[in-house]
């Protein structure tokens, strides 16, 4: 088989594991193709590396594609999401001087309620609280305002800054944030330097949150439909890889290399165990499904994801439609089913489900009759049903 080589950006993050993997581990390279990876600085970068051209896929935040089928932040080049490449895997947290007001407090850092974290820094905080994320068109942003939308902080309570992931720690250091959603090893990046405490991991907010996406340029996906499922298939297997817990050292010393994170490989393994410190204090909290690759079908791009970040995306910029088929289709379940199917994975019989209704690990109809999806719930108990729209 003729090796054929695809240019792929990602953003140096735990959860690109599964393009990096697939490269380094064989995934890519039994298929016939060979992944040009590069690391882009920030999240308008990577976007633009792949609507102008200069490479074929990219490791994107979930909301980004929609955000621009939407008219959102001036590109508008047509982006498929062609696979979840993650779910969860983010950590909202505090900088020094609202973590000393917290513990004067008495608040503990449970690392779970997130009721009990917005009651606190409501209690605290002395204005709004500035927000660093990676990216206006983000889940971090999502979260932060539906958190704050539906608890004690309120609708007014946050101010959101960009500010890129590896420099996260930096600015909550310099006073220039109060406060992050980040994804891993970032946050941990923080609690190290001793600038910061994790509040709460994102799927305290929504349990299973689609993180990243495996994104392409869809005239791309139509174009070369071959390349594409071999891409799909390499970074399939390596997400099923990584879903193995024995492997979680070796991915760790894999993802810390200087040509990929360059983070001490004991910060990865926290997100990929869900073993994290939380505080300079070293208080410890396990998190079971902080940050999944696999499990509960969590590559599959479900219409009704696209539906609701677009619903939210709707109401934070008071502008788009959120309901035009043309916005659903942005995460391609039919691609994602079609380029897999000479794996024979259980994939789930419907295309878009009821988000949010989901309290307990249950079995779906599926292709193979043996899938069951993870616990998928807001913190508040609101549901989404896409068919009400």
């Amino acid at each position: 088989m003729k090796t054929t080589t695809i240019p792929v950006a990602y953003v140096p993050l735990v959860d690109a594991a599964p393009l990096i993997v697939a490269h380094e581990l064989g995934f890519a390279e039994a298929e016939g193709i060979a992944l040009d990876l590069t690391a882009a600085p920030s999240w308008s970068s990577l976007r633009d590396m792949l609507a102008f051209g200069r490479v074929d896929a990219a490791h994107m935040l979930s909301p980004l594609p929609v955000a621009m089928a939407m008219g959102l932040g001036g590109v508008a080049t047509a982006l498929s999401a062609v696979s979840v490449l993650s779910v969860n895997g983010t950590v909202i947290g505090v900088g020094k001087p609202l973590e000393d007001r917290l513990r004067a407090l008495g608040y503990d850092f449970d690392f779970v309620d997130p009721f009990k974290a917005a009651e606190a820094l409501a209690q605290v905080r002395r204005g709004p609280i500035v927000f660093g994320v990676p990216f206006p068109f983000s889940m971090h942003v999502e979260l932060l305002r539906y958190w704050s939308r539906a608890s004690a902080l309120g609708p007014d309570g946050i101010v959101i800054r960009t500010v890129p992931p590896a420099l996260m720690a930096s600015a909550l250091a310099a006073g220039e944030v109060d406060a992050f959603c980040v994804g891993e090893p970032w946050g941990s990046v923080a609690v190290e330097r001793g600038v910061g405490a994790l509040l709460l991991p994102g799927k305290a907010i929504w349990s299973f949150a689609p993180e990243k996406v495996l994104a392409v340029r869809t005239n791309w996906a139509e174009a070369e439909p071959d390349l594409l499922a071999r891409l799909l298939r390499a970074t399939w297997k390596a997400g099923r890889w990584l879903a193995d817990p024995n492997v979680h050292a070796a991915a760790s010393d894999l993802l810390s290399r200087k040509a990929y994170l360059d983070v001490p490989s004991e910060l990865i393994n926290r997100a990929l165990s869900g073993h994290l410190i939380v505080s300079p204090r070293g208080a410890h909290r396990q998190i079971d499904g902080f940050l999944e690759f696999h499990r509960g079908a969590a590559t599959f791009p479900w219409r009704s994801q696209s539906r609701w970040i677009a619903q939210h995306l709707c109401q934070s910029y008071g502008s788009g439609n959120p309901t035009a088929d043309t916005i659903a289709n942005v995460f391609r379940s039919d691609l994602h089913r079609l380029h897999l199917s000479m794996l024979d994975p259980d994939l789930p019989g419907a295309s878009e489900k009821v988000e949010g209704a989901i309290p307990r690990a249950t079995p779906v109809a599926s292709a193979g009759g043996r899938l069951t999806l993870l616990p998928n719930e807001f913190f508040d108990g609101q549901i989404f049903d896409p068919s009400a729209l």
